[in-house]
């Protein structure tokens, strides 16, 4: 039958039509364009980046926004098998700051198949990696390259959607098709991308993040526009800063695939260990309560009881349970934070679901009033799962505060001109001659093996407050004798561990 014209044109007119790429997919072109083109990345089977850099510690540095404490990053190589969605990382990190357990480098080797991530420790077996919220970062980190974004969202089963707007970058959300979903922005003037960010979750007291990596000062490789310079955040927080020496499309990677070991081992995720709590009453209504690394102690006044240090979620219900069995007609009231480091501030929610006060330094305050905001849903946590009914009760204090009534008296001073954390409390008993503090002297605890950078520091700042004291309770380590310290703060460390320290000084205050 012969076609009027008529039909002619709307037949072209509607597959023009259908052709017609939507603005969120124009995006997206655009950006495989100015990489190289739509059939040159499609084309690519592997890539390996390889640099050095810059980590940090991200929750556990001076204060909540410095970035004092840095490791240097050697030897960092990433190998993607593209298509088959695989991919290994490897890099060496060494502490240039003072560290627990000295300046050692440490190798780091994690590696993702599909759905298996796993961990090559240094004799080289390989451990699976059984956490569901750590499996999906690692699926989603294969995707926090320019090339292998664009690629994934050029696949027609993606889905591409939320066009907007922000200074001078265009970003759209998508979505790939093994459901890994993140956000991908572009330069409005280059077409290249400037970062990718997807949602993961942290077991500390920020929960929901958004893990970010950013890309700029593009080169030429194989065809190719990629960038050299990665910089990566976890939330608001500098995570590593990495530097390309070495770019490597299609070349040799070896063999991605997940070793037996850890493809063959349970994908479930393992139960969480108990809480180990052991109660020693230390002196009259004051309970040493230890167990595993952290600790915490439980102290009486007249009409209430007050806990120093709620470190962790799981410790901190414990706490909280034991404190109620050992005086039950006495309420727990407040929670004393000895500083924001993410291993002791991780209960503060836990304190807060409880409708506790807690006490800290005033450099915590407001990331604290924004922490017990942040969404906890990956992980969700005892204040997701029961919302506290009143605001977060806080107390500040600068550089001491007495907590005191009929029956006891106790004192909390800010550590000064401490290189670990500048807002870390000791908290002293005059009566009982006690001291309690978390880690600037750790005794017997195997992390440090006898490594001790910051006890001069405490001395000083003992020495300073004219502290009478018998013994040291620490919230890492055992309770031991003042003169143990002593000892250890007049053998000092080892600096040819760490050689490039500075020596250590303390200035009193006028």
């Amino acid at each position: 039958m012969k076609r009027t014209p008529w039909l002619t044109l709307l037949a072209a007119a509607t597959l023009a039509a259908c052709d017609r790429a939507t603005p969120e997919q124009q995006i997206v072109n655009d950006a495989a364009a100015a990489l190289g083109g739509r059939a040159r990345i499609l084309a690519v089977k592997t890539i390996v980046i390889e640099g050095k850099g810059t980590s940090y510690s991200v929750g556990s540095d001076r204060l909540i926004d410095t970035n004092s404490r840095i490791y240097d990053v050697a030897g960092y190589k990433y190998a993607i098998d593209v298509a088959g969605r695989r991919a290994l990382s490897e890099q060496t990190r060494t502490p240039k700051t003072p560290n627990f357990s000295g300046q050692a480098p440490v190798k780091q080797v994690q590696g993702i198949d599909g759905d298996v991530a796993y961990n090559v420790g240094a004799s080289g077996n390989a451990t699976r990696v059984r956490n569901k919220v750590t499996v999906n970062a690692r699926r989603a980190d294969i995707y926090h390259h320019p090339l292998t974004s664009v690629r994934a969202a050029l696949d027609p089963a993606a889905k591409i959607a939320n066009l907007r707007t922000l200074g001078n970058e265009t970003i759209v959300d998508v979505t790939t098709a093994d459901e890994v979903s993140m956000t991908l922005a572009i330069d409005s003037t280059t077409k290249l991308p400037t970062r990718v960010v997807s949602m993961t979750a942290s077991d500390t007291i920020l929960g929901d993040v958004a893990a970010e990596t950013s890309f700029a000062e593009y080169e030429d490789v194989s065809g190719l526009r990629l960038p050299v310079h990665f910089t990566s955040k976890v939330d608001k927080f500098k995570d590593t800063d990495i530097r390309v020496t070495k770019q490597t499309v299609d070349g040799d990677v070896g063999n991605l695939a997940a070793p037996a070991a850890a493809a063959s081992a349970p994908a479930s995720e393992a139960p969480p260990p108990p809480v180990t709590m052991t109660v020693e009453e230390v002196a009259k209504g004051i309970w040493f309560l230890a167990g595993q690394t952290h600790h915490s102690v439980l102290v009486e006044f007249g009409d209430h009881l007050t806990l120093i240090e709620a470190p962790n979620e799981p410790r901190a219900l414990a706490a909280f349970a034991k404190a109620k069995e050992l005086r039950p007609d006495k309420p727990l009231t407040v929670v004393v934070n000895t500083h924001h480091h993410f291993d002791h501030s991780a209960g503060v929610r836990a304190a807060v679901s409880e409708g506790l006060t807690v006490i800290t330094h005033k450099s915590n305050v407001a990331f604290y009033e924004e922490a017990v905001r942040r969404p906890h849903t990956l992980i969700p946590d005892a204040l997701a799962k029961n919302p506290s009914p009143k605001p977060l009760k806080i107390v500040a204090l600068d550089d001491e505060m007495v907590l005191k009534d009929d029956t006891r008296t106790i004192v909390l001073y800010r550590i000064l001109d401490n290189s670990h954390a500048d807002n870390n409390l000791m908290v002293y008993f005059p009566k009982e001659r006690l001291l309690t503090q978390a880690d600037i002297f750790m005794p017997r605890d195997p992390r440090t093996l006898g490594y001790a950078p910051w006890v001069d520091n405490l001395l000083e700042n003992i020495k300073m407050h004219h502290l009478q004291i018998d013994r040291m309770m620490p919230l890492h380590g055992k309770i031991v004798p003042y003169s143990e310290f002593l000892k250890v703060a007049k053998d000092g460390f080892d600096r040819s561990i760490v050689p490039e320290a500075p020596p250590y000084r303390f200035t009193a205050p006028s």
